[in-house]
């Protein structure tokens, strides 16, 4: 589409969905943030699914053109006009007769450059808001002038809420907290320090036959503690996707035990620190949906931890959109590489700065290897021949460096990959 049939498309679409919200009043749960926001809504959705009519956007439909199609129910129509046309079809008939429409929605909302948010919660005005972790370094900063300036754009969103609303809101932050002392918006903190009104504890990696097979942890609130068993997925991540779920379900009456028991049956989306069975009974941890400083280190973190590793080996790509922040942000990357793993492949020109800090801070040369801009499937080609049992291999890279390319090449089921694997419609795969 041309710009301008975009922004036509776009001004239909928002004006539809806007008018299916005042014609069926759903309750809004909005979820924003730089780090974890696709996994928190998944989260959220699998803890109400069970007893409520809910919807959730799919994907990571966070735009202007994304939030009006989960609202409306629809699928991207890529590059598809009769699609497109479909699609507003579809809104219209929404607006004019009466249907069964979710009690719930749950929506993620994202921003790439300032105005992003405030543009759509000018007209949202969620129920409840719920602020993940926002990084001094995060994803898609390039267009904003801080971290700061970043941070008061995704609370726009909690300063929309309807009267009464409820901001729910990771507490781990210090900068996060201060920038909403003295603010009268109703809010509840989870996180991993023991101020937060729900606090994890006692997480541990749950092993199988030596195998890692998820993640368990303890959740606090109010003086009661339920155990939380997360399978497919590993780290920090899915806790806090998981405690933000906690605060959710509880806020809208829901019990910590069946909450406790949705949970279990949860497993996080692709691609976000999620384990997969790799070749020669390798491990994969497959974090290849998009990639930020804090994120990429946090899944080092979770390859370090991993007990019984015959070698740790990280693939790592380019982080994209750090704009003056990039050079210094790879190089940290490649320093706690060098802590956190026995081989390293990098993909991409600006992870070369990976591999020069990873050898400077003391790995070996014969363990790096670079590979080129657009050569993600041949560095996991080339692994591929040379995994042993018992390694666990890390993949990161920021989406458009389409790392999940490696993860195919080195998993034990390939024929699973639309199943398993980050981008694998067609429109996706069509892209080179």
């Amino acid at each position: 589409m041309t710009n301008a049939l975009k922004q036509l498309v776009i001004y239909i679409l928002t004006w539809e969905a806007r008018l299916v919200l005042l014609r069926y009043k759903p309750k809004i749960i909005a979820v924003t943030g730089s780090v974890g926001k696709s996994t928190t809504k998944d989260a959220i959705y699998a803890v109400l699914s069970g007893r409520l009519h809910v919807r959730k956007s799919e994907k990571s439909f966070n735009s202007d053109v994304g939030v009006p199609l989960a609202i409306l129910g629809c699928e991207n129509g890529w590059k598809n006009p009769f699609k497109w046309l479909a699609n507003i079809a579809k809104g219209f008939w929404l607006i004019l007769i009466p249907q069964s429409y979710p009690k719930w929605l749950v929506l993620e909302v994202g921003a790439d450059r300032p105005g992003d948010i405030r543009k759509i919660a000018g007209w949202l005005k969620p129920d409840i808001a719920v602020l993940t972790a926002i990084p001094e370094t995060p994803a898609h900063v390039e267009f904003f002038k801080s971290s700061e300036e970043l941070m008061k754009e995704k609370f726009a969103l909690a300063e929309s809420l309807k009267p009464g609303g409820t901001l729910v809101l990771y507490g781990d932050d210090p900068k996060m907290l201060e920038s909403q002392r003295g603010s009268q918006i109703k809010k509840i903190t989870f996180g991993l320090q023991a101020y937060n009104d729900f606090v994890a504890s006692h997480d541990e990696t749950i092993y199988e036959d030596s195998r890692p097979i998820g993640t368990r942890f303890r959740v606090n609130y109010t003086g009661s503690s339920v155990p939380i068993s997360i399978f497919g997925a590993l780290g920090h991540p899915p806790i806090y996707a998981g405690l933000s779920a906690l605060a959710v379900g509880k806020m809208i009456g829901l019990d910590l035990v069946s909450i406790s028991n949705a949970l279990g049956k949860w497993v996080p989306p692709p691609g976000r620190l999620r384990i997969l069975k790799g070749l020669k009974n390798s491990v994969i941890i497959d974090d290849a949906y998009n990639s930020s400083p804090t994120a990429a280190l946090t899944a080092l973190d979770t390859l370090k931890s991993m007990t019984g590793a015959k070698r740790r080996i990280a693939i790592l790509g380019d982080m994209l959109e750090l704009g003056k922040w990039s050079a210094e942000s790879h190089r940290k990357l490649g320093a706690k590489t060098a802590e956190c793993a026995d081989m390293l492949l990098t993909v991409g020109f600006r992870a070369r700065e990976v591999a020069e800090s990873a050898k400077e801070a003391g790995m070996k040369a014969e363990s790096i290897r670079i590979y080129g801009q657009n050569e993600s499937a041949r560095a996991g080609k080339e692994l591929a021949s040379e995994l042993q049992e018992g390694d666990i291999v890390l993949v990161k890279g920021s989406q458009g460096m389409r790392m999940e390319r490696a993860v195919l090449e080195i998993m034990e089921e390939p024929k699973r990959a639309s199943e398993l694997l980050v981008r694998q419609e067609p429109e996706w795969l069509k892209k080179s």
